[in-house]
């Protein structure tokens, strides 16, 4: 068998811990830690697992927003630096269940590269299961990979294209924040943003979509509560704080059956800082 080749295709982009679990070690099956916040470098990891470092080297901190996408260039450096191939097959987790593990899947889909999935319930589904986990030591230092970025358009959105949606009565605008941040009623957690909504936006708050264990909830639950949201309207342009939980929406939707997507990578760290855009509010 091709060293290269992790046996049994991804079942799609998502993945339950006993599917992980059966072929961790494998040859050619990279797992990579997404967490975030309190759960990065939280001391407990999937053996072998790499860090997909939202809050370092994986973010463009140039950028005026947090958790912005980086080029293609600095992207490729960092995943060889962590001896990711374009032959290899990747699994992320995080550390809170499923949380920003579905941005690296989308940050990678936008580099080009398929063969990626978020574990179900990430890291305390799998403690949950019994299965083994290792302390956390120093970064990977194995050989350089061979990733090579090959962007793919139309996976992240930007401001004008967010606008121009939002009077699309074909596309949707989705924000994944609580409902009362997206009704204007709680105050956003990052100084200097204004409170409320993009006028013709729908809100489905990301943990709507996961069940009390943190996993996805099944296809058919998520079709209703993107219909609820979104109507009949199948193109979807998912939003969020700061392009993090957006994902969860994205991944929730294609589970869902949909294929239009694209993720506002600024989301409200871009559009509720004080300028013209309209925003407005649960009380106007």
């Amino acid at each position: 068998m091709d060293s290269s080749v992790v046996p049994g295709a991804l079942p799609g982009p998502l993945v339950g811990v006993e599917w992980l679990a059966g072929r961790l070690g494998v040859a050619g099956l990279v797992v990579m830690d997404a967490s975030v916040g309190a759960q990065r470098g939280a001391g407990r990891r999937i053996p072998g697992a790499r860090a997909f470092d939202l809050d370092g080297a994986l973010s463009d901190h140039d950028a005026p927003h947090p958790h912005t996408m980086p080029g293609p260039a600095p992207f490729t450096d960092a995943m060889r630096a962590r001896g990711v191939r374009d032959s290899d097959t990747v699994v992320v987790y995080d550390g809170a269940g499923v949380y920003s593990a579905p941005r690296a899947l989308w940050m990678l889909r936008a580099m080009g590269f398929e063969r990626v999935a978020v574990l179900d319930g990430g890291l305390p589904a799998w403690i949950a299961a019994g299965l083994p986990v290792e302390d956390a030591g120093p970064g990977y230092d194995g050989p350089r990979g061979s990733f090579t970025a090959r962007p793919r358009p139309g996976l992240f959105a930007d401001a004008a294209t967010v606008a121009a949606a939002l009077t699309d009565p074909a596309a949707a605008v989705v924000d994944a924040r609580t409902r009362d941040r997206f009704a204007g009623t709680a105050p956003e957690p990052r100084p200097g943003l204004r409170a409320g909504q993009m006028p013709g936006a729908v809100n489905l708050p990301f943990g709507e979509l996961l069940s009390p264990d943190g996993r996805m909830l099944p296809a058919p639950a998520l079709r209703t509560a993107f219909r609820t949201a979104a109507g009949d309207r199948r193109r979807l342009l998912l939003s969020c704080g700061s392009g993090v939980t957006a994902c969860v929406l994205a991944l929730g939707a294609e589970l869902a059956g949909y294929d239009d997507l694209a993720v506002y990578d600024g989301s409200w760290s871009e559009w509720g800082l004080p300028s013209a855009r309209p925003v407005a509010s649960g009380q106007d």
